[in-house]
């Protein structure tokens, strides 16, 4: 007689929260946004300093698209824009602050 097995369920929050956030540098970025007043694109780019200006781009526009961020463009030239978090983004900066913990108790 042959074992059956049992699959388990994918956990579909997890499985949607690892899409959103599982871009390289998405949670530095929200964590210099939230925890270092680093507001500018050019600021996060060189506190980033390895990530190219297409890619940090890309990060900004999906974090804004999936609500984490808000974009405040000042319609100036040359042109200033800043990020800020959103609601949804303040909301998750406790899981974020719990992770940095985690990372300094137990990573070399």
């Amino acid at each position: 007689m042959r074992k059956t097995e049992t699959s388990i369920q994918r956990c579909k929050t997890m499985s949607a929260l690892q899409k959103i956030l599982g871009g390289k540098w998405k949670l530095e970025i929200l964590y210099y946004v939230a925890f270092c007043d680093i507001h500018r694109f050019g600021k996060l780019r060189r506190q980033l300093g390895e990530i190219s200006e297409s890619s940090l781009t890309k990060q900004l526009r999906e974090l804004e698209a999936d609500g984490f961020l808000i974009r405040h463009d000042f319609k100036e030239v040359p042109p200033r824009v800043e990020y800020y978090l959103s609601d949804l983004g303040k909301s998750f900066m406790d899981v974020i602050s719990y992770m940095k913990k985690w990372g300094e108790d137990h990573l070399p």
